[in-house]
């Protein structure tokens, strides 16, 4: 594996700082303060493909692989892990489930619209109830006909009140059997699909997350994505891609933390000298400086192997486990490199310190990929 990032890699990279630095970072600290989902922003990326970095071009998207993805979800991460979090639900979640399973004629109806952020993808798995118990979904999906009437409340669901088009995962047959459950195309303004609570999160506060509600919702029969009884497996397998995006998520808030605990800690003084030149300080930072590195080299091995079409849960579940808990310990190193002023939300470090902690319980908490990992490892 060539660990240089390729001259397409190196364009994105640049785009995304440019437009970062003009429409991301000024507005960062009002969005997360009064938990404004800007929509406007989503467009914008839209026009610059990076809504739909692996739709084919003929599809209206980028058609680029998921080492192009991993720099965008970073580099966008590095400004706002909540922007960051957003594009991530929507590329890999909503609009990685219709490109991967859905068929011809599902694909030419949602694809451009979803690559160009005409519309907001959102995708429906957690409950209430259920969390990591996916298979004990109490949501359910009854045929009627050539129609399907859902039933059930869906939670901390990215876009669950803003997106325009939702995947979603209902019960079809028993509960806890891996071939009871079956995904569905949902569209917003669909009769009986309706947002509910909005979350008031510690973090990630610019990325609406909601409820979805589903009151006797009737969708079509050729909104069934794949086969019926097909919704669990693939949402694992949508899962492992999610996986990397959330892995170059934390990589990018950890960046994001880490150079800006580098940079104060060459322009704060104390005793007449850069706190920088303190053991104390200087070792943080190496140690900062060596967990980014082995966690982006994990999330781009994962990438390679996901490009290659070769199996990569183990690799995937590595990546997010181990990128989303350095994501946690840099912030908090950042913070305390700042002292008091990190605790204040006139420096950036406080924000990626709350934004860190959800990369650990998003898309299966730290626990579960220990269980992913230790099943893969004892095959």
């Amino acid at each position: 594996m060539n660990f240089q990032p390729t001259e397409m890699q190196q364009q994105i990279a640049q785009v995304i700082r440019d437009f970062g630095k003009t429409n991301i970072l000024p507005n960062v600290l009002a969005w997360d303060e009064e938990q404004i989902f800007p929509a406007p922003l989503f467009k914008q990326m839209g026009e610059l493909g990076l809504m739909g970095v692996l739709v084919p071009e003929t599809y209206g998207g980028s058609g680029l692989g998921y080492l192009e993805y991993v720099t965008v979800i970073s580099e966008i991460s590095r400004f706002c892990g909540a922007i960051g979090l957003s594009v991530a639900a929507h590329n890999s979640l909503c609009t990685g489930h219709i490109l991967q399973f859905g068929n011809e004629e599902q694909k030419q109806a949602y694809l451009p619209k979803l690559a160009t952020a005409e519309w907001i993808g959102a995708w429906g798995l957690t409950e209430p109830n259920t969390g990591s118990d996916a298979m004990n979904m109490k949501c359910t999906a009854r045929k009627d006909g050539d129609d399907w009437i859902l039933n059930g409340t869906k939670c901390w669901i990215t876009h669950g009140k803003s997106g325009d088009v939702a995947v979603v995962i209902a019960r079809t047959g028993e509960v806890r059997d891996s071939h009871g459950m079956s995904a569905f195309i949902v569209e917003r303004g669909t009769p009986g699909f309706s947002g509910g609570k909005k979350e008031n999160k510690l973090g990630m506060r610019a990325s609406e997350t909601a409820e979805m509600i589903f009151d006797n919702c009737r969708i079509p029969g050729k909104n069934l994505l794949g086969n019926e009884g097909d919704g669990f497996i693939q949402s694992m397998k949508v899962l492992d891609g999610g996986r990397i995006s959330i892995a170059a998520l934390s990589l990018g808030i950890a960046k994001g933390a880490y150079d800006a605990a580098l940079k104060y800690s060459q322009e704060r003084y104390q005793f007449d000298q850069p706190i920088a030149n303190f053991q104390g300080i200087s070792f943080k930072l190496a140690d900062m400086a060596t967990q980014i590195t082995a966690a982006e080299l994990l999330t781009l091995q994962a990438a390679d192997m996901k490009n290659r079409h070769v199996p990569m849960t183990k690799q995937a579940a590595m990546a997010k486990y181990y990128a989303s808990e350095v994501a946690v310990a840099v912030a908090n190193d950042a913070v305390q490199i700042f002292g008091g002023y990190g605790y204040t939300k006139d420096f950036p470090v406080e924000k990626y310190y709350r934004d860190a902690k959800l990369c650990t319980i998003g898309e299966g908490t730290s626990e579960i990929q220990k269980i992913v990992i230790a099943r893969e490892a004892l095959r």
